[in-house]
């Protein structure tokens, strides 16, 4: 398909299909077990309706905003997605470079088949880039990438907490997923420890296999308060569900919450992550930022997510299609298409800037029935 006609977020979904090797494939697209809580993460937007206003001078348009003191063109922001390779040669330096392009934040993922470094080397000096992490068994491995993130100008930490072992994806069972063999888990090249290298499966997902071996499942809220003892770095939790434990993130003196399922990918049945961001954010009750993934497809989506207590919101899937179909310049395309999409829905909806949006401005569809 020519770029004249990639002119939405699904168009580059359908194109990367034809493109991806079917196991790089199946990673990428799949969720948990039956993936309802995928399909629901796209649906459940749409089921939240705008009550725009009308007459109101919408010449005029702000959509930037701040991240942690990070001004941002728009808040639109990549999500951590691992081995970006497998979608194109230049993986994650190639989103790295599109985001730092169109002034957005990338989260480089902990297993990234590029590393810390080669994405610091190639977004440059001003690109504002976050690093995700895991808090693996040997806790020393853990301190090593933040030591590395730190000293290679990453802004913030977006610790996941949703991992104390990987969900069951039926596709890479399957498939038997693994990861090419000319690629590498580039975070632990130095290492070389077999662990790391996730190029065999012995029985189903090699993904699974490395996280049972490496992943700690005894983790709690004290080993948040130990990350933040030895970081100078902004702390994120990524993964939170409930207000319960927003409010445990809170108590952890977290600079950010980050509301995710990862991806659908995790516990199928959890659910959407827009239907539980009221909620966490009445939680925090503006104590700090919150960011939202999953499901964002749409510039309604994301002006629904700010609506309800979104600082930023972060796109995963969306990207890896970009960068599937035309590398760094498709991620730059399906960014921009966002950024139109969403200054767009801001001018229908009465809105100039940012700061106008608020719960009042949407209406669950259920509570139509009711009135």
């Amino acid at each position: 398909m020519t770029a004249a006609k990639l002119v939405c977020v699904d168009d580059f979904e359908k194109e990367a299909f034809k493109i991806l090797a079917p196991a790089a494939l199946g990673y990428y697209k799949s969720g948990a077990n039956e993936e309802v809580t995928l399909n629901n993460n796209i649906t459940a937007f749409k089921r939240w309706q705008i009550r725009p206003r009308f007459l109101r001078d919408v010449s005029k348009r702000d959509i930037s905003t701040t991240v942690q003191g990070c001004h941002i063109d728009f808040p639109v922001c990549i999500s951590p997605t691992a081995m970006q390779r497998m979608a194109h040669p230049d993986g994650e330096i190639a989103t790295a470079k599109a985001a730092a392009g169109m002034n957005i934040v990338f989260t480089l993922s902990t297993i990234a088949t590029s590393s810390i470094e080669e994405v610091a080397r190639g977004q440059g000096p001003n690109g504002a880039r976050w690093f995700q992490l895991y808090i693996y068994k040997d806790r020393d491995i853990t301190k090593q990438l933040v030591r590395r993130a730190e000293k290679a100008g990453f802004k913030a930490l977006a610790l996941t907490i949703d991992t104390p072992m990987f969900g069951k994806r039926l596709i890479d069972t399957r498939n038997r997923f693994k990861l090419p063999p000319h690629l590498k888990m580039a975070n632990f090249e130095a290492l070389d420890r077999k662990g790391f290298r996730m190029n065999v499966s012995k029985k189903g997902s090699g993904l699974n296999e490395y996280a049972n071996e490496l992943f700690d499942p005894s983790l709690t809220w004290d080993d948040v308060k130990w990350l933040k003892s030895f970081t100078h770095l902004p702390v994120i939790v990524k993964g939170v569900l409930t207000g319960e434990d927003a409010l445990k993130a809170l108590e952890c003196k977290v600079d950010g919450i980050w509301v995710s399922n990862h991806g659908a990918r995790q516990l199928d049945g959890v659910p959407a992550t827009i239907d539980v961001l009221p909620e966490v954010a009445k939680a925090v009750d503006g104590k700090c930022e919150i960011y939202l993934d999953s499901g964002i497809r749409t510039g309604t989506d994301i002006l629904k997510a700010l609506a309800l207590g979104a600082t930023a919101v972060f796109i995963g899937r969306p990207a890896l299609y970009g960068l599937a179909c035309q590398g760094e310049e498709g991620v730059r395309m399906v960014l921009q298409i966002l950024k139109d999409e969403f200054d767009q829905a801001m001018a229908l909806s009465g809105c100039r800037s940012i700061k106008e949006l608020s719960p009042d401005l949407l209406r669950h569809q259920s509570t139509y029935s009711k009135l």
